[in-house]
């Protein structure tokens, strides 16, 4: 029988065994950053400093752990459907667009707590609009799903550079970006969460769109664990026979399950856009769809796994922004390096101990 088969206890599966790829990843990282003649505990420490040792680096680790909240929830909400979404950067991207609209439409007439609901749903339809066709292929057509969200990407990205330098750039002025929200279209930051520990948050943009997140991870769990919704997507995504037998429709599924999916990483634009430049820019998403994939993977794709799992990659975002500062021969691509390592066994050799986990599991239950 299959590894894959056979049960594990909860701690095993959710817990030692992210934990063991996690480690196997740092460890060779801090290979690698010892062949450049650097320390691997120095480089540790620097990265724990940066990201944790200050409000202002905390508030930066949580800035970035935000939008892998969002697109992390946006992969798993897809997954449980059976359905491997990689177009959530270019979702986000239409999402910015949404989001955006809405804050250049109202900023100047009310405050930012009466634009924020309203943004939050232009976000979210524009980033659901753009995942509709690829999940209409996939349900009508049986195009596959990973090929047409990869291509929405590219599409997305293009369509975004044209408006911003033919439609909504500021008129006299070369930067494609759109003008400067006002105070009403801006998300004020969370400081008083910093100061409650007796920190400052200093430039770090750390924002409101943290609440709305963490309020989106818990919707998902309702969503999927406690609605007949989520119960039908479940069961598609375990067998399409079964789903098929027990008359679950199977096109009605995968759409709304893509829309679901692209809204959240729609919604992951409200962050940089609203939250932190009060603008919309090019390439704001900044690679933060492919990292969601990450993201879910590592958290098992649950709500709870893929709020800690983003908060671990914010961390190494931030820490290893510092460390590159602070060690010169570690460069941004090395740092990038590191990146990828955790990303490649958190994501896609998740399982490599799970075979050992196993037999080290069944000859523990008969001793």
């Amino acid at each position: 029988m299959s590894t894959a088969s056979i049960p594990l206890p909860r701690w095993i599966n959710y817990g030692l065994i992210p934990i063991l790829n996690l480690l196997t990843a740092f460890l060779i990282s801090g290979f690698v950053v010892w062949l450049i003649g650097e320390s691997p505990i120095g480089a540790l420490q620097l990265l724990i400093e940066g990201a944790l040792g200050s409000g202002e680096g905390i508030g930066f680790t949580l800035y970035y752990a935000t939008s892998f909240i969002f697109t992390g929830l946006s992969v798993a909400v897809a997954i449980h459907a059976g359905l491997f979404n990689i177009g959530s950067e270019g979702q986000a991207y239409l999402g910015g667009l949404g989001c955006a609209l809405v804050a250049l439409a109202l900023d100047k007439f009310v405050p930012w707590y009466v634009t924020m609901p309203v943004a939050v749903i232009g976000a979210g339809l524009f980033g659901a609009a753009w995942a509709f066709i690829p999940a209409w292929l996939q349900a009508k057509r049986g195009s596959h799903i990973v090929i047409t969200t990869i291509m929405f990407n590219y599409i997305g990205a293009a369509l975004m550079v044209y408006l911003l330098v033919h439609v909504l750039i500021v008129p006299g002025k070369m930067a494609p970006e759109t003008r400067t929200f006002l105070e009403g279209g801006q998300l004020p930051k969370l400081g008083w969460i910093m100061d409650m520990f007796g920190a400052k948050l200093g430039a770090a943009p750390f924002n409101v769109s943290f609440i709305i997140a963490l309020v989106a991870a818990w919707f998902v769990w309702l969503l999927i664990w406690r609605t007949k919704l989520g119960f039908e997507m479940r069961t598609l995504g375990v067998s399409p026979s079964a789903a098929a037998y027990a008359g679950i429709p199977y096109a009605r599924i995968v759409i709304i399950a893509m829309l679901l999916s692209g809204a959240l990483a729609g919604m992951m634009a409200l962050n940089p856009v609203m939250g932190s430049s009060a603008r919309l820019q090019v390439e704001f998403v900044g690679g933060a769809g492919f990292v969601g994939i990450a993201v879910s993977l590592m958290g098992r794709n649950h709500p709870v796994g893929i709020v800690l799992s983003a908060i671990l990659f914010g961390i190494l975002y931030q820490g290893g922004d510092w460390i590159s500062f602070e060690m010169p021969n570690i460069t941004r691509e090395m740092i990038l390096v590191i990146q990828g390592l955790v990303i490649l066994f958190a994501g896609a050799l998740e399982y490599m101990y799970r075979p050992a986990m196993v037999r080290l599991y069944q000859q523990f239950k008969r001793a």
